[in-house]
């Protein structure tokens, strides 16, 4: 059960990351509530990194990665 809800955030995550790439879709009530699931776990991340040392935002990376290893080791 609990991988299955992993599973399913990675893809919230996924989902909200494809969704930055297309500024049309950014304002649809769909998208604002996926990205304001995404920032529960992304931000605390953001506000650790750097903020001008890479072009792009990493943090959901990091969060899939420590889900990933989260799921590994559960």
């Amino acid at each position: 059960m609990i991988r299955v809800l992993i599973d399913l955030y990675i893809l919230v995550l996924i989902v909200d990351v494809i969704i930055s790439y297309l500024p049309q879709y950014k304002h649809h009530p769909f998208a604002i509530k996926i990205k304001q699931f995404a920032d529960l776990s992304c931000n605390p991340i953001r506000r650790i990194l750097p903020p001008h040392q890479i072009p792009f935002d990493i943090s959901p990376i990091i969060v899939i990665a420590s889900l990933k290893v989260f799921e590994a080791i559960w």
